[in-house]
């Protein structure tokens, strides 16, 4: 019975570690989406900069720069669609429930939009007022992110929320990963214009793996000649790329939310494979002592009936 333990638990690492490699590929993958869309990112950051500049600080009349009394609160919260990963689901879902309760304590209305199935059945089970549900996948696009920041952005356009939080987990090593609170609309121009940005990859050595971070600064704004004609205002052409950038940021923070769960289940599988070779390693000195024990006794056995047979 020891004998089949040992196997079972040897077979159980193997597919801890399996996991954990799988998950490891997983965020290369992650790493290289972000880094994908970092050109789209800087070109629409340096083409609003330019267009801010043109317009020499004129202030901006924008639906989503503007600023209105908060009486209802939308909560776009980020989880996982599967488990295996560690306290990364759970803690997320505490910080959604906290916010939640304190906007509440404020008298302010709230609603929420879910993404990830894990969030979904918990916030569903317990009856709490769900505007839209998403699911995660491992492989965000910017086509998932468009269906998401376009829901959020017709409740906030239309009146129904005076503001929208986004509720994610951010990205800080393989082994800790922060829930984070921030105001995704309305937002001010100088968020666009003046905050840098961060890519991370992920390295091995020595069969350890390692996360490089880069801290990137902001683009600069593109020149426009003062003699430019545009066929459209300016205004209307920034009020054309806001939507662009608040997509962009909705895509960003789901990249980062499955790395921080793809992280957490690297680590999550390497705990559970550790486990399981300690637990291998005792059941193996079990065993042992058992057959020595066994093999002590039929030697006494031999003995005493060499000892009878002489006798």
């Amino acid at each position: 019975a020891i004998r089949e333990r040992i196997s079972s638990v040897k077979n159980t690492k193997k597919i801890t570690m399996a996991m954990k490699l799988v998950a490891a590929a997983k965020v290369r993958r992650a790493q290289d989406a972000v880094l994908a869309t970092r050109p789209f990112s800087e070109t629409l950051q340096s083409v609003f900069g330019g267009l801010i500049q043109r317009m020499g600080g004129e202030a901006l009349d924008l639906p989503l720069l503007t600023q209105r009394e908060v009486k209802k609160v939308t909560l776009c919260v980020i989880t996982g669609d599967r488990g295996l990963c560690g306290g990364y689901n759970a803690y997320m879902i505490r910080k959604s429930e906290a916010r939640f309760k304190e906007l509440k304590s404020q008298g302010v209305d709230v609603d929420m939009v879910l993404v990830g199935k894990k969030g979904i059945q918990y916030f569903t089970r317990r009856n709490y007022p769900i505007r839209k549900t998403f699911e995660t996948g491992q492989n965000p696009d910017a086509k998932q992110a468009l269906a998401i920041s376009e829901e959020l952005l017709n409740t906030f356009l239309s009146g129904e929320s005076d503001a929208i939080e986004l509720l994610y987990t951010k990205f800080v090593s393989l082994i800790a990963s922060t829930p984070s609170v921030r105001t995704l609309v309305p937002f001010a121009a100088s968020d666009v214009t003046t905050k840098g940005d961060e890519v991370f990859q992920l390295t091995s050595q020595s069969g350890d793996f390692s996360v490089e971070r880069t801290e990137l600064e902001v683009a600069e704004p593109q020149e426009f000649p003062n003699d430019m004609i545009f066929e459209q205002d300016p205004l209307q052409i920034i009020n054309a790329i806001l939507p662009l950038y608040v997509n962009g940021q909705v895509l960003r923070t789901l990249q980062e939310s499955v790395a921080s769960e793809l992280a957490a289940r690297m680590q999550s599988m390497q705990a559970a494979s550790d486990n399981a070779g300690e637990l291998a390693k005792q059941l193996n000195l079990q065993y042992n002592r058992a057959r020595q024990a066994s093999v002590t006794q039929e030697i006494l056995e031999i003995v005493s009936g060499a000892t009878a047979l002489e006798g």
